[in-house]
């Protein structure tokens, strides 16, 4: 530690902090633009200057390391006229358009001009303009005349994101930032350049002019798509969503979200939400109340098992649902006598499963990793936040490693890559445990033939102390998904490595908890997905996009005598004989449980559109028509504690859950007779699938079709 001395008080700060840290750990505030916590250092603004004692002019405190005795003045006159002419440099060519600016209100450069501005310009000259540019669907630069040149977009791009989509061409007052060539921005995390930016020269597209910042009620959530789990602020105008942020979590998401937790939202505002119950009758879809379309579907249940008896209802999950409507559900079916009921709805195999599949590592040790090998995974699209995560270890020094049937894309340097057709997989994996066995002197678990990169994956998976096997989507819904698991696990043992699930939704753990699986002599997804079933009902997906059954779902389902969907959108109608409109996660309480196991309840943010009802609340009032027991839940709070008896007011950890203890299971290394179908970035759920900013990107077209099989 270095002791400095701070505005008259000193300071013990750790050795290479610089004056901004400094401050930042005695809560004074510095001015700034250009430097952000999370970025490296640029000093291109020049707001932050302070004086310090012995220098013979202002220095940039996110630029300037601590030295022992340093004192600093960061409120003294020459520290504040200092600041004073760098803001009037930077207003003078700034336009004056704060009244129709979408970031007035919370805008970084109007805030600072208030303290630091003059009361008028010296500057008579001509304000220089910049033309605006069309980088896509998601991001606006209409307004680039406003940019300050801070480079946090440039820098974010290139250090968080991977991929540099901006840079800064010309010189002078000709600099400006943009894009080469004409080209889009396309990068699955590019809307949090919005929020680093300081100014009004990028901001949300699907946004743009709908509310005033001080017009909207702000409030928390959590993210419904991948299994990070990220934590959102959602901003409410007139009971409607208008816009996502994120809400800083150093442990799961720290200050950044995909693009899709950002603006699915539009699709919660979208022409197909399903606002009221409806029957087809004759082929004909007609709306009817609450009570009507419940005691259809109690009767219609009643009489099904009455003539085919309890086996032949079934239940198709979401791990997309909360947690608090799978336990309901998984309690309705058994409560019905049918053991029926799974969230696998893209898997191949259905092994039974002991203890909880899940990351087996917390999210924040990704950051810091020193190997990694991930099987069967296309990190950087199926979980955009984890890929964050793991280039940052990358830049540390980690080794990356795969196993996947093509070159990984990920932005980040992968040393090893073992390519293999999906089919192959458990080969290839044979392969690294024979390279680790040779390594160790140890017999091998399956005949394998170590090649050059099996080596290499090998060598780095042996070395170091903060390693990690990850098992990507595909992994997951292998039809070899077994003997993949009882691979990672015994090269887990012999390397001291993690081994953990990426896990596909929101909830995937959450679903295993809720013991959203089938029971006793139970059909899978893929046998009720195959008919058979004389009613069916689905909670929360479209078996023809969400399900590796396909287009093929929906002709199974037609031959059911009743398909009930319950949905907030206006899905399944070819083969449902009943709509019953459910609360997307902003207009309903419930929990999450991400990758890791992090228990994470949430509130409605908004009211429940036209007729619409929770999930939890429509169940449970089906169970009291069916009279099934134990149905008596008053709040989503009161079902959360019956799930695993936690407290359902905020964030909690699950205990510790074991992986499925395969490491004794026999390997099997013929060829998968199927590929592994997984959801490409936009067609993860039925809310990305509607919000009309997300198709028009570059990888909707590129992934178009919906549902499409990737390594």
């Amino acid at each position: 530690m270095i002791e400095i001395e701070l505005d008259g008080k000193k300071l013990d700060v750790a050795e290479g902090s610089t004056v901004m840290h400094a401050a930042e750990q005695a809560g004074t505030y510095i001015p700034h633009f250009c430097y952000h916590k999370k970025l490296s250092i640029a000093a291109s603004c020049r707001m932050c200057l302070v004086e310090v004692e012995k220098m013979p002019k202002p220095m940039p405190a996110c630029a300037t390391t601590v030295a022992p005795g340093m004192v600093v003045r960061t409120k003294s006159e020459k520290a504040i006229n200092a600041q004073k002419s760098v803001m009037e440099f930077l207003l003078i060519n700034h336009p004056l358009d704060c009244p129709i600016c979408d970031q007035g209100g919370e805008c970084q450069l109007q805030d600072i001009a208030v303290g630091y501005g003059g009361g008028a310009s010296r500057y008579e000259e001509e304000k220089r303009v910049v033309t605006g540019k069309d980088v896509g669907p998601l991001i606006s630069m209409q307004e680039m005349s406003r940019c300050i040149q801070c480079t946090r977009c440039v820098r974010f791009g290139q250090e968080i994101a991977g991929v540099m989509e901006f840079g800064m061409s010309n010189r002078g007052e000709h600099a400006e930032i943009e894009t080469f060539v004409g080209h889009s921005v396309d990068s699955e995390l590019s809307g949090n350049m919005i929020d680093t930016c300081p100014v009004g020269a990028l901001t949300s597209k699907p946004f743009r002019y709908s509310a005033r910042t001080w017009e909207l009620s702000r409030r928390k959530s959590v993210s419904p798509h991948d299994s990070t789990g990220a934590n959102l602020i959602v901003q409410v105008k007139n009971n409607k969503v208008l816009r996502v942020v994120p809400l800083e979590n150093e442990a799961v998401n720290e200050c950044w979200i995909a693009d899709r937790d950002r603006f699915s939202y539009e699709a919660l505002n979208s022409a197909d939400r399903l606002t009221g119950p409806m029957i087809k009758q004759g082929g004909v879809w007609k709306d009817v109340d609450w009570q009507t379309a419940l005691e259809y579907v109690a009767n219609g249940f009643k009489q099904i098992k009455a003539d085919h008896g309890a086996a032949a209802i079934g239940a198709l999950v979401s791990p997309h649902s909360t947690l608090e409507e799978l336990f309901l559900a998984s309690s309705l079916m058994s409560g019905l006598g049918s053991p029926n009921i799974d969230y696998r709805l893209r898997n191949a195999e259905f092994p039974a499963i002991e203890g909880i599949r899940y990351l087996g590592t917390s999210i924040a040790s990704l950051s810091v990793l020193q190997a990694v090998l991930v099987v069967g995974s296309n990190l950087r699209k199926d979980h955009p936040l984890f890929a964050q995560r793991i280039r940052q270890a990358a830049r540390k020094g980690a080794v990356v490693n795969a196993i996947a049937s093509a070159v990984p894309n990920w932005a980040m340097p992968v040393a090893n890559t073992l390519l293999s057709d999906s089919a192959n997989w458990v080969q290839a994996l044979s392969d690294v445990a024979a390279a680790v066995a040779a390594a160790k002197g140890v017999a091998a678990p399956a005949q394998g033939n170590a090649g050059e990169a099996a080596k290499a994956i090998a060598a780095s998976l042996l070395a170091g102390e903060r390693k990690v096997i990850l098992l990507g989507n595909a992994a997951a819904h292998h039809a070899k998904a077994s003997s993949l698991l009882a691979l990672a696990n015994w090269i887990g043992a012999q390397t001291g490595a993690t081994v953990g699930y990426l896990t596909e939704a929101a909830n995937t753990v959450g679903a295993q908890l809720a013991a959203a699986l089938p029971g006793a002599n139970g059909l899978n997804a893929a046998q009720m997905l195959a008919g058979g079933l004389k009613a069916v009902l689905l909670l929360n997906n479209e078996p023809e996009f969400d399900s590796a059954a396909g287009a093929a779902a929906g002709k199974a389902l037609e031959q059911a005598e009743m398909v009930v969907s319950l949905s907030p959108f206006k899905a399944n109608m070819a083969f449902s004989d009943v709509l019953l409109p459910i609360a997307p996660f902003t207009e309903t309480s419930g929990t999450f449980i991400n990758a890791e196991g992090r228990v994470q309840s949430f509130h409605a943010v908004v009211k429940p559109l036209g007729e619409t009802r929770p999930a939890w609340k429509v169940l449970r009032v089906l169970a009291n028509l069916l009279r099934v027991p134990g149905f008596d839940f008053e709040s989503s709070q009161e079902v959360l504690a019956q799930v695993c008896g936690l407290p359902g007011n905020g964030e909690s950890q699950l205990p510790a859950r074991i992986l499925n203890n395969a490491t004794q299971a026999s390997v099997d290394l013929t060829p998968a007779a199927v590929a592994p179908v997984v959801a490409s970035i936009y067609a993860l759920d039925g809310l990305v699938r509607r919000a009309a900013s997300l198709q028009l990107t570059a990888d909707a077209k590129r992934d178009a079709p919906a549902q499409e099989v990737t390594a």
